[in-house]
């Protein structure tokens, strides 16, 4: 399945979704232009929005449709360094796409929560973590949970591009975010059974592009 059909099998299976293809395109420019450059890419969310933030990392992080073996040139380096392991080591890595989700990080989310401010848990790993380049992923069905909407504008002033995974309404992160995905529903488990065809779309799209 080449890019395209991927995009094309997406909304063959959710019609409805055809009203957010444009911003799906722009979210998909975005999060390649981030990885093109060197950046990596944040996400948060609450509940269930926080599992899709682990699994897109999931997705992102080692092979997803895709086995993304080692180039020859990297499996030498491994070979090279640590000639008895490294052909273990070599073999058992996969491509990767940088992508750290702030919702794991539960000493510290924690701690913060209960030494500073809750809403800023996301925010303050933002802050630490992210560069002029990277992305944040905030997903929020209503599209106004605080600690998302704190780390999108830490984002915003620290240089990140911002992109929001909502509901129908866009809430603040509609004003917030430079793209805004906002599938065509209201109640959370709609907007989230939607959410999830469209961040693995996303994240094959990707695999497709950097790692063929």
């Amino acid at each position: 399945m080449n890019q395209d059909s991927v995009i094309r099998h997406l909304i063959d299976r959710y019609p409805e979704l055809d009203a957010c293809l444009p911003d799906i395109q722009r979210m998909l420019e975005t999060v390649s232009s981030c990885y093109r450059g060197g950046g990596k890419l944040l996400l948060c969310g609450n509940g269930g929005s926080a599992a899709d933030s682990d699994h897109i990392v999931g997705e992102l992080m080692k092979g997803f449709m895709s086995k993304r073996p080692l180039s020859s040139e990297e499996r030498g380096e491994f070979a090279a360094m640590f000639p008895e392991d490294g052909p273990y080591l070599a073999g058992h890595l996969q491509g990767a796409l940088p992508a750290i989700s702030l919702t794991s990080a539960v000493a510290l989310t924690s701690a913060y929560a209960n030494d500073v401010a809750a809403d800023m848990v996301y925010a303050q790993q933002v802050f630490g973590y992210g560069r002029p380049g990277d992305a944040l992923i905030g997903i929020s069905t209503s599209g106004n949970s605080p600690n998302v909407i704190r780390a999108l504008q830490t984002a915003k002033v620290r240089g990140l591009a911002t992109i929001g995974l909502t509901g129908r309404d866009g809430g603040r992160m509609a004003e917030i975010c430079d793209v805004t995905v906002r599938v065509p529903r209201d109640s959370t488990p709609d907007i989230q059974e939607r959410h999830l065809p469209i961040y693995h779309a996303v994240c094959m799209w990707l695999e497709k592009e950097f790692f063929g």
